[in-house]
């Protein structure tokens, strides 16, 4: 019987062909060494409907991974959206997948680099909080590679719209690096509806309301080009789903826990 994983990390994919093999080969040498995680770990990519080689290349990844290799290394399994459905849908599908202990969602391009998780890790495995935010935004950030200025000032502006919006007090909420208790989150995932990039605060504005126990962190962050959110026009679609998300809570739209099930969804089997 193989054990249940230690921790669970969630990698949403949309036309990802140019850097996801990449990204899950530096994700072997770092789990191979004992001081990076205290047991197994399983890494499920979600493809959300991409229209390029994402898939293909991860399934040619697990596939070629030596016996030896998977016995070493995390468990790769990719999952299918079967359609385009948005980064929170898909981080919804990979959550509700996930059989570890404790989660990480990350962007598949690493901005945060995963040497960063064991001592975000570490403050949950301590219980001194039920999710960790990793943060470009706090004095002791490190932004190693900048985005555009103007890029900066439309996400400064949008946190601010957000923070008044919702209440939510953090000074980063998009940053695509957070660490979380799997048990206590699950009934949030399964009662949020945000399918798209806003995911994130319809997540802290649940958590907020199921007092759970949040904490902001400084994270290294080094801008990857590629980004498929687009600045000005996303930008208004987010903010149509915050202002949507305070809508719903004030109509009484989150007291129901949903079942769970991602409808639609389906599972490709991994390597060990």
């Amino acid at each position: 019987m193989q054990a249940r994983p230690y921790l669970s990390i969630v990698i949403p994919a949309y036309n990802e062909a140019p850097r996801i093999g990449g990204s899950l080969e530096r994700l072997i040498p770092f789990f191979r060494s004992a001081a990076s995680c205290r047991g197994p770990v399983e890494i499920l990519i979600v493809d959300d409907g991409s229209v390029d080689e994402t898939a293909p290349i991860v399934e040619t990844f697990i596939a070629g991974l030596p016996i030896d290799a998977r016995r070493e290394s995390p468990a790769f399994r990719l999952l299918r959206n079967g359609r385009n459905r948005g980064k929170g849908y898909s981080i919804k599908h990979g959550v509700l997948s996930a059989a570890g202990n404790y989660l990480l969602v990350s962007d598949t391009d690493f901005s945060t680099p995963i040497e960063e998780l064991p001592r975000l890790l570490r403050k949950i495995e301590a219980d001194e909080c039920d999710i960790v935010i990793g943060s470009r935004g706090l004095p002791e950030s490190r932004v190693e590679i900048r985005q555009a200025a103007w890029r900066e000032t439309l996400g400064r502006t949008f946190n601010r719209i957000v923070r008044a919006v919702s209440g939510l007090p953090f000074h980063d909420t998009q940053c695509g690096f957070k660490v979380m208790r799997r048990e206590p989150v699950l009934p949030l995932f399964r009662a949020a509806r945000v399918e798209r990039f806003a995911y994130d605060v319809e997540i802290l504005y649940l958590a907020r309301k199921a007092r759970l126990r949040v904490v902001e962190e400084p994270v290294i962050w080094r801008n990857s080009l590629g980004s498929k959110v687009n600045p000005v026009t996303d930008s208004f679609v987010m903010l149509k789903d915050v202002i949507g998300i305070a809508l719903r809570d004030r109509r009484g739209g989150y007291g129901a826990i949903g079942a769970g099930a991602v409808p639609g969804a389906r599972a490709d089997g991994g390597g060990r």
